[in-house]
């Protein structure tokens, strides 16, 4: 089997130092010494070589990927020597096959069951080829960008390793097995998809798999017309991406959940402590306990100190907080530091800026603070869930509006945060309460243990003047929260905050 020189370069780095994890860095400078190359030529080299390797059974789970830090090889005793036969005969222009599929049990690529356990501890994800349903082989450059587009996109959600486009592309026109090409790529989902084109208009369907398991976590559909081929894949792209961050958020934390709770990762922690703070308000209190033990493990982990932040933050909302002062204090100290620690991740830097603005910060600062971060990944659908909060808060009803619409657009199915509380509270300032209040019983609806939605439905009803309507969601608010007039000095504008507080003095009978 012919084998290029510089993936022969790469075997002998990697057969030398068998079991040892070989940095990206070392492996091109052994294909190409002296040179500058992106990390994309040494993924289409290592995909040959599992090519090879693939010939004697199961020996393309030799090469083992450590998602973005390097490779190691794990083949047996003696395997060297079966290499060497393999590629005997190296030629300098030899291109990348498919690989084929080995065909024996599941295990990992240690030899072990198939549990995950191979699978890197952050969420990690490949989008495979589309395949061209449409018999037009001059359509292929459309679905191929297609994916390129995609994978583009899904690469700027910043805690996501996604295998690049080379690697992947290594299966184009392949029937494959979703559990080894999940092992072979080093990632746990795997996206996969088709399109047809029939006339002016194309459909394109996918769906994201879980490769650990091979179950199905989310499918979709989009159907368009091709006046603008870029402009769709650019639209298609975003769809997608803004679907799949908090739907791979919410497989993480359900997978983090189903483990023993014995020697827990710090990710661990931060991934349960998630859970829990979409799971109910009353829960926020755990939550927090669960991101401040992950940051005793490591203080220097963003996502739990932004997190944390946003969970003291609504402790002392939901009037929860045994010690608002000292909270407060913690909450800011946490915030700032997350953004000490956050680099180029939208995450952290919104969830810091809501945090900081909800303790008192120039709200201004930390508007252009999650400005920047949609910059980054314009695709973030929290992230335009808290513009739309921040908006709110600094007395800018319809661009909140318009910002919180493209993160339910974004991400239709699963939570981002409190949508349509903040949605009904933009309309509620605008002095629309028909259209506010409907919203505001979808937020109880969602958590019926969040004390905002029920204040904010009863300033509602009372300036609609249904006092009697009013008057029993103070009732059903008191079951859940016993502060019914916060101080609300979120609001930044004195004229909304009269408004919201006067419906509130007026459905409990407390007007002068």
């Amino acid at each position: 089997m012919a084998l290029g020189r510089r993936a022969v370069a790469v075997l002998r780095v990697l057969i030398e130092q068998r079991g040892a994890l070989v940095l990206k860095d070392a492996l091109i400078e052994a294909a190409w010494p002296g040179q500058a190359v992106e990390d994309s030529n040494l993924t289409v080299q290592i995909a040959a070589l599992r090519r090879v390797l693939g010939a004697v059974p199961g020996g393309e789970l030799w090469v083992e990927t450590r998602p973005r830090r390097g490779y190691r090889f794990v083949g047996p005793i003696g395997a060297e020597e079966r290499v060497g036969e393999l590629a005997s005969a190296p030629r300098a222009d030899a291109a990348p096959a498919p690989m084929p599929m080995p065909q024996h049990r599941a295990t990992d690529v240690a030899g072990n069951a198939d549990d995950g356990s191979a699978f890197p501890d952050r969420p990690s994800l490949a989008v495979l080829p589309f395949q061209n349903m449409s018999g037009d082989q001059e359509q292929e450059y459309f679905v191929d960008g297609m994916v390129e587009e995609i994978t583009t996109a899904l690469a700027r959600i910043r805690w996501l390793f996604v295998a690049a486009r080379n690697s992947s592309f290594v299966y184009k026109g392949s029937a494959v097995d979703v559990k080894r090409v999940g092992r072979a790529l080093g990632v746990r989902y795997v996206l996969e998809g088709s399109i047809r084109k029939a006339g002016d208009r194309v459909r394109i369907t996918a769906q994201l798999i879980d490769a650990v398991t091979d179950a199905h976590l989310w499918a979709d559909r989009f159907d368009a017309t091709l006046e603008d081929v870029f402009g769709l894949q650019d639209k298609i792209a975003s769809s997608v991406a803004g679907v799949i961050e908090p739907t791979l958020q919410v497989a993480e934390a359900a997978r983090s959940a189903n483990r023993p709770t014995a020697d827990l990762t710090t990710y661990d922690l931060y991934l349960r402590a998630y859970a829990l703070v979409w799971s109910s308000a009353r829960q926020i209190a755990e939550a927090r306990r669960l991101m401040e033990q992950a940051i005793a493990r490591d203080p220097h982990y963003g996502p739990a100190l932004a997190w944390a932040a946003v969970c003291i933050m609504r402790l002392i909302f939901d009037s929860r907080s045994d010690d608002p002062t000292a909270d407060a204090h913690k909450g800011i100290a946490y915030a700032r530091r997350a953004l000490e620690v956050a680099g180029d991740d939208p995450a952290i830097i919104t969830n810091a800026a809501l945090a900081l603005a909800g303790f008192g910060e120039d709200i201004d600062a930390m508007i252009a603070l999650v400005d920047h971060a949609l910059v980054l990944n314009s695709n973030f659908a929290r992230g335009w869930l808290l513009s739309g909060v921040l908006r709110n808060w600094s007395g800018q009803p319809d661009i909140a509006i318009a910002h919180m619409e493209t993160a339910i657009r974004l991400s239709p199915r699963a939570r981002v945060g409190t949508s349509w509380f903040s949605v009904g509270a933009a309309h509620f300032f605008r002095r629309r309460f028909d259209e506010a209040a409907p919203k505001f019983r979808l937020a109880i609806q969602e958590d019926a243990y969040y004390p905002e939605p029920y204040r904010f439905l009863a300033a509602c009803y009372a300036h609609m003047g249904r006092i009697d309507d009013a008057k029993e969601i103070v009732r059903r608010l008191r079951d859940v929260c016993s502060v019914v007039i916060p101080d609300a000095a979120m609001w930044r504008d004195p004229g909304q905050r009269a408004l919201y507080l006067s419906g509130l003095q007026i459905a409990t009978g407390e007007t002068g």
